[in-house]
């Protein structure tokens, strides 16, 4: 395996399962210093093996809240304490609800919002403030920014609206010389895609060719953040195994 990450931190949200796990543990195999964020302490103290394991020269754990802002600085400033820079941070933590429109509050929306959207912009916000030019931001967004299901209509308005946060940073960072892209999961094998009511239900049917793995999502994070995308800023790359060509 390149070590395109080599002698670079990245920081990855929701970093502890899932996607964001093997994002992780991807960069790491790659030569990346990782800091991983996340709400749960249990989560962070099972992932930190397995990322040092997958070859991660360092590793640290952040407690965080994506959603409060307070813990976001916190969270970029102990990287730094740490590690002495910045390179590469994941937009990866994220929240979904299964609600009627006519049952939606005010609540629910903004519980859905200050993870989905004020996460990411909080992170983007210290990327501006402590990133080096060569750095980069990925968002994670969703197809269901595009196209969408019932019941989800907060997670597919907030990911709607990180993807023109993601043009907005790319235009704002590219004389920072930090670029901002964003890709779009389609069904990734993750608890998130089997907890869903709408797949219980069968509203939202999943063929098996149509369900990626994390890895795969992961994969193309990594080529996003290297050098190797150097040319790439403001792009909205979908990993959905073709399925939204279909729908």
């Amino acid at each position: 395996m390149k070590t395109r990450f080599q002698d670079k931190v990245a920081l990855i949200t929701g970093g502890a399962s899932g996607i964001g796990l093997a994002v992780a543990k991807r960069l790491a195999c790659e030569g990346a210093r990782i800091v991983l964020a996340d709400y749960k302490q249990e989560n962070l103290d099972a992932a930190m093996p397995i990322v040092e394991a997958a070859g991660a020269p360092a590793v640290w754990g952040s407690l965080c809240n994506v959603a409060d802002e307070a813990q976001v600085e916190a969270t970029v400033a102990g990287a730094l304490k740490r590690f002495g820079r910045l390179d590469v941070v994941v937009n990866n933590a994220g929240l979904m609800q299964f609600k009627p429109l006519e049952q939606l509050t005010g609540e629910d929306w903004l519980r859905i919002l200050n993870v989905d959207l004020l996460g990411a912009f909080y992170f983007i916000k210290q990327a501006f403030l402590h990133m080096k030019p060569g750095s980069s931001i990925v968002n994670v967004a969703s197809i269901h920014a595009i196209e969408t299901s019932p019941l989800v209509a907060p997670y597919a308005a907030a990911k709607a609206a990180l993807l023109s946060l993601t043009r907005s940073a790319s235009l704002e960072g590219k004389p920072k010389g930090i670029r901002t892209n964003a890709i779009l999961p389609g069904a990734i094998d993750t608890p998130m895609l089997w907890d869903n009511p709408n797949v219980k239900s069968g509203v939202e049917v999943i063929d098996k060719t149509d369900v990626g793995q994390p890895e795969d999502v992961a994969a193309v994070i990594a080529y996003l953040a290297s050098d190797d995308a150097h040319f790439v800023q403001g792009a909205e790359v979908r990993i959905d195994g073709g399925r939204l060509t279909r729908l």
